[in-house]
């Protein structure tokens, strides 16, 4: 299999060099192991895991509601029942698996790999790279740059 379609999950430790925590703990989710992810996804992320990962990237409802195309209003909805739908909980997790990957390519600022997300990224054509994984191959595509930066490459 490929590099690109390899997630961050299966490439790197359950933590970061620096004891940073990988999607798992972004989420407050106990298990960060593939099987464990998926049970997650499908049974939909819990309210208490936008909270963590909105805390944890410093992003607004507003912008994740908009990531995860979902109005505003149903984003409100999904807050009073207390969990994401699976197609919603997907994203979310491929959201903070790029948001780690990231934080390992920023050695761990937040603030630069927030900045990063936002903006147009010329190896994607100049579209940033949280609009460009809002799709399961975009969100490849977006790993594959952050790995491409990593080792120097020019993109």
């Amino acid at each position: 299999m490929a590099l690109a379609n390899k997630s961050v999950a299966e490439l790197a430790p359950s933590h970061a060099p620096k004891g940073r925590p990988r999607i798992g703990a972004t989420l407050g989710l106990k298990s960060m192991d593939v099987p464990a992810l998926i049970k997650a996804a499908s049974a939909g992320l819990s309210w208490n895991s936008v909270k963590k990962f909105l805390g944890a990237t410093g992003f607004n409802q507003q912008q994740l509601a908009n990531y995860l195309d979902i109005p505003e209003r149903t984003f409100a909805r999904r807050r009073e029942t207390g969990a994401l739908d699976r197609r919603e909980s997907e994203k979310l997790l491929r959201l903070a698996e790029i948001w780690e990957a990231g934080l390992d390519l920023f050695d761990g600022d937040e603030a630069r790999t927030r900045e990063w997300l936002v903006a147009p990224a010329f190896g994607l054509g100049n579209v940033a790279p949280i609009d460009y994984a809002r799709t399961e191959f975009g969100g490849r595509e977006v790993r594959a740059l952050i790995g491409r930066i990593a080792d120097g490459v020019f993109s």
